[in-house]
């Protein structure tokens, strides 16, 4: 562990979402939280940083992210590091890179690769991987479409030694519920999405474990009415309906209408609403058109998304997110405004997702959690500085 002299970020708004924005300061200590409130000020030649009033959070934490500007982690190990060290410069301190599984030998290698990589990050947390698929009802990701297969369960969670630390399935592919279970046995997170189950094989997935929705109204398909003048009642509404269940959004206003959002929050309360990203090249770049691994051209835009353009059969069509965590979250604390306290807004990018994942010492400001910390300016919302256990991982230009 490198070690880091204790020091002080003094008159800062520190972010707590169970008591507001709270005036004062952090002393950070063996890259922990060791003081925080109103009175904590800079010992007797201890390092010292003026906050200036601004914003102090804790990290946020991406749980479904595919890449980042010109990086993607399914490209291997050595790009997965590259795009860890710019993740920090969006005021993220923590994230799950997303793999598309499919059934084949070369994914195997592909997670045992990367999850062997993830150790060797020391810019940015990152605990584990997201695994979206292969066990899937619809494609749109490139992820395979097979039936629930415990030897190939078994053979995932191999190669990824351990570092599994969420799978996204459908809940109607057949035999998913010993998937489901088998997850849960490892301690594994079970995400629904891709899916256009009925309301019975929903709350089948969430009874056997299934407890988080992810890109929620994403890729999540009704059922057609077949009793004229009466509406299908189907996945969407079993996840509504069942406080079990979290969920996550792209919050660009494109993937997904801000009305649904705020119907997810009022259905979920702020505690269980959750931001990602699902970013991929492109993400955090400026607007304008970029060349994909995958043979077309794109323009992303952080307003617009990621669009395939040029002569291609599926000129248009939505190529993937172009948010950072820093735009998204900015994003929802324009649309709740009237809503909800700021710091509960807060709470979707930092508490929230940490507790989804099971990270007891992120997502908080509070003694004895981690140092992954970021100073704010704007707008629009951007990190001053961010830390990670304690360590300066970004500075912004002054």
């Amino acid at each position: 562990m490198t070690f880091v002299p204790p020091f002080c970020v003094e008159n800062v708004l520190l972010v707590l979402p169970e008591q507001g924005l709270v005036a004062g300061g952090v002393r950070v200590e063996g890259g922990r939280i060791a003081a925080l409130g109103p009175a904590v000020r800079a010992r007797g030649g201890e390092a010292r940083l003026a906050g200036g009033g601004r914003l102090l959070s804790a990290g946020l934490i991406d749980v479904h992210t595919h890449g980042i500007q010109s990086f993607r982690y399914e490209a291997g190990a050595e790009e997965l590091v590259q795009a860890a060290s710019v993740l920090s410069a969006y005021g993220c301190t923590c994230a799950y890179p997303t793999l598309l599984g499919t059934s084949t030998p070369a994914f195997l290698t592909l997670l045992s690769e990367t999850c062997g990589a993830l150790d060797r990050v020391r810019v940015v947390c990152l605990p584990g991987v997201h695994v979206e698929g292969p066990f899937l009802a619809f494609t749109g990701a490139g992820c395979s479409l097979v039936p629930g297969d415990l030897g190939l369960l078994r053979e995932i969670l191999a190669a990824g030694g351990g570092r599994v630390a969420a799978m996204s399935i459908s809940p109607e592919v057949a035999n998913i519920i010993p998937v489901i279970e088998a997850l849960v046995a490892a301690d594994v997170r079970v995400f629904i999405t891709h899916t256009g189950a009925t309301l019975k094989q929903t709350q089948m997935a969430i009874d056997a474990g299934a407890r988080h929705a992810t890109h929620f109204y994403d890729v999540f398909y009704p059922q057609p009415e077949t009793d004229l003048g009466v509406r299908p009642v189907a996945c969407v509404e079993a996840i509504l309906a069942d406080r079990r269940v979290t969920v996550d959004f792209i919050a660009d206003g494109v993937h997904v209408e801000p009305t649904a959002v705020r119907l997810g929050l009022y259905a979920k309360g702020w505690e269980n609403v959750i931001l990602i990203t699902d970013s991929n090249v492109g993400a955090g770049l400026p607007a304008g058109e970029y060349d994909t691994p995958w043979g077309f051209r794109i323009y992303a835009h952080p307003e617009r998304a990621a669009r395939i353009i040029g002569e291609h059969p599926l000129a248009g069509a939505l190529a993937g997110s172009a948010l950072t965590m820093n735009r998204g979250l900015e994003n929802l604390l324009t649309w709740f405004a009237q809503e909800l306290p700021a710091e509960r807004v807060w709470a979707m990018a930092t508490a929230n997702p940490a507790r989804l994942m099971g990270l007891s010492t992120k997502g908080v400001l509070r003694v004895g959690a981690d140092a992954d910390l970021v100073l704010w300016q704007g707008p629009p919302l951007a990190p001053c500085r961010t830390w990670v256990a304690g360590v300066c991982v970004f500075a912004a230009a002054e």
